[in-house]
Formats: C-alpha cells, structure tokens, sequence
C-alpha cells in the first residue's frame, strides 16, 4: 500500500465551487515499501475538486514521484484507491468549503436585495408612467398601466 507521508499544495484557489490544489517539488511525498518517493510535476500537478460534491474532477492527471533513478506514475484516480490521501485532502478542504457555504448565503442575500431594488425601480417607473398617462390625458394608456400595477401588487390596488 501507498501512504501519503506529506501533502500540502503549493497553491490554492478557489473559483465558484471548485478549488484548485497545485503542487509542486517537495509538497508532496509519498511512502511505498518503507521508500519515499517525492512529487516532481513533469505530468500532472493539481487537483481539482468539486466543494459542493466532495469529489475530484480531474482524475484522469498522472502524478509521478521519483526516488533517485525510480519513478512512480499514478493516475490521480489510482492514488486516491491505494493512499490515504482523503486523510491529507480532508483538513484542506473543511476550511474552504466553510468559506464558500458563507459566500453563497452572501451571494442569496445581495439576490434578494438586488431583486427588491428592482422591484421598488419597476414600481416607481410604472407609477411614473401612469402620471405620464394622466398628463397626456389618454385614458387608454392609463387603464392598461393600471391593470399592470394591479398584477404587480398581487392583485391590490393602491
């Protein structure tokens, strides 16, 4: 069995749900038959994993390690089977899916207040466009924004 010895990515980033783990020369090393082996990212070098899901995305990357002249290629479907790397993987992701649980409750909140903004705007426009109706003098034009903002407000004149 492999056993993941140190795992701590170069860099991360998050965008939407996803987050990118980048790896890089000694930031990560594996055990194999009491050897270690370290990372050396010619191939594969990041990990990309769906926060919402917990799953990786990307798991066809070849990571390889090497000890002296020997290499190891592992797809990263493969190191995920035969490692404990879900042990490494876990106390880096708990700390930005935290984060992003709070960004999306931001981001419902700022919708909700966008979509009142809109809806006061779309109220004061109808409202203006039925003093415009008025100044006109087209009745017309008056009862059928008047029907509008009755559909607006649920059905209640105002």
């Amino acid at each position: 069995m492999i056993t993941v010895q140190f795992m701590k990515p170069f860099y991360t980033k998050v965008s939407g749900t996803k987050m990118r783990l980048v790896f890089a020369y000694q930031y990560f090393s594996i055990l194999k038959d009491e050897e270690v082996y370290h990372f050396i990212p010619i191939e594969g070098k990041e990990m990309i994993v769906n926060l919402t899901t917990m799953q990786v995305e990307n798991l066809s990357e070849v990571f390889v390690f090497q000890r002296g002249n020997r290499f190891i290629r592992l797809p990263l479907y493969q190191l995920l089977l035969v490692s404990n790397v879900h042990e490494h993987l876990k106390p880096i992701l708990e700390g930005k899916t935290a984060e992003v649980k709070a960004i999306e409750h931001e981001t419902v909140e700022i919708d909700e207040e966008v979509q009142g903004l809109i809806q006061s705007l779309e109220e004061a426009n109808l409202s203006r466009l039925i003093d415009d109706a008025l100044a006109q003098r087209n009745e017309e034009l008056f009862y059928d924004l008047m029907m509008k903002k009755d559909k607006f407000n649920g059905g209640y004149a105002m």
